[in-house]
């Protein structure tokens, strides 16, 4: 049971990015009702492993397929993207606190322009000239966007604020595992592309569950009956995250990563839609032009790399 459709990786981007903008949207709620962004955190990770576990169980038996042997470098790219994946979901959610819904996820969204320099540096898949001219106008989109609603012009010392700098540090950090998951996904001995993205999500996901757990046991104990406390929404997130999550994974066992959260972006506009419909905020027109921009820089980079 293989899938390998050439453009199987451009459906499962999509729908990756239907269900991540579903996800966030239910921790945007939790972190700004009823946990902190390390709980918020913890409750996409919790929620969804079970169901990522009997995914893998149902699909090995669905298949007649053994699990795959584990190439040297699966666990330490595994680790790497883990706790890069960690840190940047927290620092997404205490973004939500500080700017709006969709201006939010476009500051994540420097991931795209990231996850070229990341991907070259990591697994030596780099860029055209043209590439890095996409990477150039992004950059300008980020200035845009980094003084507020309130700004007026921009300036370098803009990136200086708390809004600007969560963005920034969660782009890296998502860029970070992306091409970490790609590098575990290539380290799983199957042809099975699905096989490789459930395989590696498994592994990943009990990782980051245990780490929260630790964590908020050492750190913020209160928050493990918080999570449980916040059940009813919380499932919806583990669901979500598995769909969006197992996505993913595919995705990067197909495609180059900086093509994949390339075509990613399309999250952007499901993001608006989410911020102006479900949430009710408003945008400034400032916002929509580093928006804008950095839409032109993804266009870009989607037709060069």
């Amino acid at each position: 049971m293989t899938f390998s459709a050439p453009d199987l990786w451009i459906l499962v981007t999509l729908a990756a990015a239907t269900f991540q903008t579903v996800r966030f949207m239910l921790q945007k709620y939790l972190a700004t009702a009823t946990l902190s962004a390390a709980g918020a955190t913890f409750s996409r990770f919790l929620y969804s492993v079970p169901f990522i576990l009997a995914l893998l169980l149902g699909y090995l038996g669905v298949s007649g397929a053994a699990l795959p042997p584990l190439g040297p470098g699966f666990w330490g790219f595994g680790l790497l993207g883990a706790t890069a994946q960690i840190m940047a979901t927290v620092c997404v959610v205490l973004l939500f606190k500080q700017r709006n819904f969709a201006v939010g996820i476009t500051f994540k969204k420097t991931e795209v322009i990231q996850t070229v320099l990341v991907g070259w540096i990591l697994l030596g898949e780099g860029v055209s000239a043209l590439g890095f001219a996409a990477i150039a106008l992004g950059i300008v989109g980020l200035l845009l966007l980094s003084g507020g609603p309130e700004a007026k012009g921009f300036r370098l010392s803009d990136l200086g604020n708390r809004a600007a700098g969560l963005g920034i540090a969660c782009g890296v950090l998502f860029a970070f595992s992306a091409v970490s998951y790609r590098g575990a996904t290539l380290a799983v001995g199957s042809d099975d592309a699905v096989l490789r993205a459930i395989v590696t999500l498994a592994a990943v996901v009990s990782m980051q569950t245990v780490i929260m757990l630790v964590w908020l046991r050492l750190r913020e104990p209160g928050q493990i009956g918080a999570v449980w406390g916040a059940r009813k929404v919380a499932l919806w997130i583990g669901l979500t995250s598995m769909g969006g999550s197992l996505c993913w994974f595919i995705a990067f066992a197909l495609q180059n990563a900086a093509y994949v959260k390339a075509l990613g972006q399309v999250e952007l506009i499901l993001s608006v839609a989410a911020s102006t419909l479900f949430f009710r905020e408003r945008i400034s027109g400032r916002e929509w032009a580093g928006m804008t921009v950095l839409v032109g820089s993804i266009v870009m980079l989607i037709l060069v790399i």
